[in-house]
This record gives structure tokens, sequence and C-alpha cells, in this order.
């Protein structure tokens, strides 16, 4: 028999993983507080629900439900969900959820006999094409009863070349999935995969900037004690074209990569970015991962200066701006240039 699923919240990712399930046949459940997003999905063959409790009475033994919820709603919907739960029956988190606090939701379902998968997600708005890597933590048995979930949800091996050195050695790994261990052991990996993406992010950032500003040559700065002059003005008289330059690192060169794809089709939509502020959010995984590597005497300083870099974007370091600024100005005198 096929596997039957229900689907909690159908967002930016939901609604696009229960279309990718349904393509390779599972049977969904589905369930959001915007009635017109599960209308959608019913015209596509999915089961609608019109509130928790009806969703949980349309799920067949053992009742599997996937939340993909933002991180603050999970625990309030599992205590919806838990009373029409029995043991035997599945909960899974498909957010970014914290892994601590898979460890103790697993703990309390254990109990009543409910089983706890967590999985970290990643593919966003272009899973549905794309698929989704998935990284799961939780219980063999869950796991395997999910499988068909996973597969159906993976990118597959057509994703990417076969690792040379893994010749003869498959798994799951290489469809897209991996069960990575007992619960929070999937938002584990998650976590830190996030960790690596504000890292790599950043550095991207960083060296379009720096390429941006090749032109310093070609600007007049202003003379006075407190402007550092531009001493070799000819070094600094390049006009990149961003847009081609991200282009052609896309194409054999070692930094290529889907954030490069990305960065590049940014940048040809709109070369100048005016309709970015530029303030960056932190959903909390890049956090996590620096108390990992703390509690773990690991460094992590590239992964540490991005984190801190996004807390810069939102206007975090303004005050101690201001602090090094009034500095200035008490021990030597100076007065603020005005942008």
């Amino acid at each position: 028999m096929t596997l039957q699923l229900g689907m909690l919240g159908l967002g930016r990712m939901g609604a696009g993983m229960v279309r990718r399930m349904m393509k390779a046949g599972v049977r969904c459940v589905v369930y959001d507080v915007n009635p017109d997003a599960v209308k959608a999905l019913e015209a596509e063959g999915a089961i609608g629900a019109t509130d928790v409790a009806d969703f949980a009475s349309k799920l067949e033994a053992p009742k599997t439900a996937w939340m993909m919820l933002p991180v603050a709603l999970v625990d309030g919907m599992i205590d919806e969900l838990t009373p029409h739960f029995a043991k035997g029956d599945m909960l899974v988190d498909g957010g970014n959820s914290y892994y601590k606090d898979d460890l103790r939701r697993a703990k309390h379902l254990a109990e009543k006999g409910i089983h706890y998968v967590d999985v970290g997600v990643s593919g966003g708005v272009w899973g549905l094409e794309r698929g989704y890597c998935q990284m799961v933590g939780g219980p063999d048995e869950a796991v395997k009863h999910l499988s068909p979930a996973f597969d159906a949800l993976a990118p597959g091996k057509a994703a990417a070349p076969m690792t040379e050195a893994r010749q003869g050695k498959v798994t799951t790994a290489d469809d897209g999935w991996l069960h990575c261990g007992p619960n929070g052991g999937g938002h584990f990996v998650k976590m830190v995969h996030n960790g690596i993406e504000y890292g790599i992010m950043a550095a991207y950032a960083e060296g379009l900037n720096i390429l941006k500003h090749a032109d310093a040559g070609n600007h007049q700065r202003d003379v006075d004690a407190e402007t550092t002059p531009l001493r070799e003005p000819d070094a600094y008289k390049y006009e990149f074209d961003l847009e081609e330059v991200a282009e052609v690192w896309r194409r054999g060169s070692v930094i290529g990569s889907w954030l490069l794809d990305l960065t590049a089709s940014a940048l040809a939509k709109s070369p100048q970015l005016e309709e970015f502020g530029g303030r960056v959010s932190d959903s909390g995984e890049g956090r996590w991962t620096l108390q990992a590597a703390i509690d773990e005497s690991t460094p992590a300083p590239v992964l540490a200066a991005a984190l801190f870099g996004r807390f810069s974007s939102r206007g975090e370091a303004e005050f101690a701006n201001k602090i090094m600024s009034a500095q200035r100005f008490e021990f030597g005198g100076h007065h603020e240039k005005k942008a």
C-alpha cells in the first residue's frame, strides 16, 4: 500500500513538497490556516482538512503528520496534535528547529509511544523542481516507514555526478537524503549546513563588494585629517561588470556553486540591487552552530564573522560605532564626518 502522509503548513516549502510527493504517488492530507492554500492542493488531488482535528481524523494508521511551520509554532502544534495520536503514530518536524528542542520533544512523545522524526530540509522555493536535500534524525522504524516520502522529495542520483572515490558505495546520500542518526541528528547537520551557508554567502558578498569598489581611483577623496588618502589611485581604476564576472565564475571556476548561480541571477535582474536595503536576517541556525562550536571547543572564525556581519547589517553595531566615534573625539578632538 502506498504511503499516506499529512502535511501541516503549506507555505513557501510545504506546498511544493506536497506536490512533489503526490507526483511520486504519496497520498497527502493537507492543512493550513490559509484555506486557499488547502483548496489549491485539493484541486490537484490532495485531501484537504478544515482544522487540526479534521486533519488528524483523515490520517490512516499509523498516522503520520509532517510539520513545515515556523519554529515558534511547532510546540503548540505538537500539543494540539498529540491528543489525536496513538502509540506507533509519527510526527515529523521539517522546519529549522533547534536540535536540543528535538531531544526534548522526542523524549516527551516517546512516553506516549509516538515516534518523533526531525528532518532538516534544504531546497527552498526551487525544491519542487530540483528536489529537496534532507537530513534526517530519529528512530530506525519511523525512518524506514517514511522512506518513500524521503525518496519522493529527494533530488535523486542525477542531481550530481557520482563522487569518483565512492564507486561501489551507494547509500541514500547519493539520492539526496540521509538518516544522520538518532533524534536531533537531522537538525544538527542542517544547523551546521546553514552556518556554512552564512559563510559562503558572506564570502561572495565581500568579494563582489571589493570588485564593485575597484574604481576608487576614479573618485576624488576628501583631503583632510579624517580621511586616509588612496596612495595609488592609478591601481584602482577598474569598472568591473559584476553581472559578467559572476557569469564567468559560474563556468569552470573552483568557486562555482548553486549559490553563485543564484547570485548571478540576482545581478542579471538588477545589477545595482536597488530594491534591497541590505538588512540580512538570521533565523537561528548560525547562532546555534556557533554555540555548538563553543561547547565542542571547535574554532569557527569564518562562520562567526558571517553571523556578526548579519547583525551589523541590521544596525546592531550602531551604538558601538557611536562609542568609537565619541572616543576619537575625546582623545583627539576628531569631529565625526557626515555621510
